[in-house]
């Protein structure tokens, strides 16, 4: 349910930036603009993110072969860092440039009412697109705040859309209070100082998304939760002992990989010791079907040797102790 939210949240920002990005391009044209312009370079950007996300939701449910024994469920988490990347060179870089050279050589605008026109009708357009974003973080968000559920998903999607069409929304009224500025005080300059702090916005953002998809892309664990559902699982299990260490790693948003060290009692032959391994790992999928691979590696009781140096402890110290007996000495 939350990776078809996600998805349509997606499809709504591409048909909303399609849209917005030839009309504020217009609108640039007859205007001179430059913050218009920068807008409309953000929504082209946009345009593309949303491509490339629906294209890396496509890939990451290829199924594994020989060359991905593991399938290509992190394509979706590097395509997302790709989305940040361009949001920074692209959306910020061009809008900041574009600023820089407005403000060194400023242009009068020659229509102005043409702007106000579109920033309103962007700004619903956009509001809509945020609206569906915003459905869709609040399915995976939960009862967590904001930024925690951000650092806690492991879906990229579920945000980035969202954080886009909110500097979207944001960069649509810095261009409107500096076009308003710009024509009322008679100072073209102001326009490239709105087209520079649409940049900052884009970067800031870009970081953002950027930190939280290097996090996935490089191999993040599952959650705290998922881990000690996991534990409380395998610790079920009749001749289960002791769980000494779980290891995840998040594949994509719906694949996990887990492994287990798992001691089992010493009385266990090794048939009923694989019996035991398939029955755990049919109840952990079972009870979490995101589980995409489940290791368990038995592991040795660590009992007898705890006793052993014990034992080899007490010997060391009645051997330093006759040692050192003073009448032992001069019967020597």
């Amino acid at each position: 349910m939350v990776e078809h939210s996600s998805r349509t949240a997606i499809i709504a920002a591409l048909i909303g930036n399609l849209l917005i990005a030839v009309t504020k391009g217009v609108a640039a044209a007859l205007s001179g603009s430059s913050a218009m312009l920068s807008e409309a370079v953000h929504s082209i950007v946009d345009t593309g993110n949303e491509i490339l996300l629906l294209y890396g939701h496509h890939q990451a449910k290829k199924p594994p072969d020989k060359s991905h024994p593991l399938g290509y469920g992190r394509e979706i988490y590097f395509w997302s860092f790709v989305v940040a990347l361009l949001i920074f060179a692209l959306g910020a870089g061009v809008s900041m440039y574009e600023g820089v050279i407005h403000i060194r050589h400023p242009e009068a605008m020659t229509n102005p009412l043409i702007n106000y026109i579109v920033y309103a009708a962007s700004f619903v357009f956009e509001s809509v697109s945020w609206w569906f974003g915003w459905s869709a973080f609040q399915r995976m968000r939960g009862d967590r705040a904001i930024f925690a559920a951000v650092r806690a998903s492991k879906d990229p999607t579920s945000f980035m859309v969202l954080f886009e069409d909110s500097a979207a929304l944001v960069g649509i009224v810095i261009a409107a209070i500096a076009t308003v500025l710009s024509t009322t005080l008679g100072k073209p300059w102001i326009d490239g100082a709105g087209s520079i702090g649409i940049g900052i916005v884009l970067a800031a953002v870009a970081v953002l998304l950027a930190r939280e998809s290097k996090a996935l892309l490089i191999g993040e664990g599952a959650s705290a939760k998922l881990s000690g559902s996991i534990r409380e699982i395998a610790l079920k299990q009749p001749g289960v002992r002791d769980l000494e260490s779980i290891l995840t790693t998040q594949l994509s948003p719906d694949q996990v990989i887990a492994t287990l060290s798992v001691e089992f009692d010493d009385e266990l032959r090794v048939p009923e010791v694989e019996r035991l391994i398939g029955q755990m790992e049919h109840e952990l999928r079972k009870e979490h079907p995101e589980l995409f691979r489940v290791f368990v590696r038995p592991t040795p009781s660590l009992e007898p040797l705890r006793r052993g140096a014990a034992a080899d402890a007490q010997a060391g110290a009645a051997s330093e102790d006759r040692s050192n007996d003073p009448s032992r000495s001069e019967v020597q």
